[in-house]
């Protein structure tokens, strides 16, 4: 009896030295990085999508024959606050579908912008003004988040693929993540045309 006692001793000091040699808590710890990371992505498209209304609404009352480009961005924006994505399930496919429709908003907030360019006096109201600086530093926001999110992502990424947590990441379930990458036809410059 006392035999057996220090066999499932021995076992389970075995299983704890083997697991923590293989950084089964060093993985959790970079998966709950990415995952963290992920959300403040969220946060900051969030944080977007909540500046669109008032910006729709402050150039609304300027440009109201230019509601082609009004619906566009209001579309945009309800089509990408609709997709989902949930951190532990990261595809590539819900990622570039994430992508795209975040994309979609920026071209429409993009062809926004540039129809103001027509309307000096909306270009010199405050509350335009002050919506435009919150929605570029909101832009820079994103940007970072996305950086911060593949870092996280790497880190995590090299870690169960190194040798031995290889060995073991796929049995406790770690798998590798996806990172955003850049949009298609981001390589090439943009065309300005006068």
């Amino acid at each position: 009896m006392k035999t057996k006692k220090w066999m499932t001793a021995a076992i389970a000091l075995m299983c704890m030295v083997l697991l923590n040699s293989c950084s089964y808590n060093e993985m959790v710890k970079k998966d709950e990085a990415v995952s963290t990371a992920w959300s403040n992505v969220e946060t900051q498209y969030q944080r977007r999508a909540d500046l669109i209304p008032n910006l729709v609404s402050t150039v609304k009352g300027y440009a109201a024959h230019e509601s082609n480009t009004l619906e566009a961005v209001v579309e945009a924006r309800s089509k990408a606050t609709q997709i989902t994505v949930d951190p532990a399930n990261l595809t590539a496919e819900k990622l570039a579908e994430y992508q795209k429709a975040q994309g979609a908003v920026t071209t429409a907030l993009g062809r926004l912008l540039a129809v103001t360019e027509n309307y000096p006096q909306l270009r010199a109201n405050e509350n335009f003004s002050e919506l435009q600086a919150q929605l570029e530093g909101t832009e820079n926001r994103i940007t970072e988040a996305r950086k911060r999110y593949n870092e996280a992502v790497q880190e995590y990424n090299v870690l169960i693929r190194s040798f031995p947590n290889n060995l073991f990441a796929g049995m406790f379930g770690f798998s590798k993540k996806e990172k955003f990458e850049a949009s298609s036809g981001a390589e090439e410059a943009p065309k300005v045309e006068f």
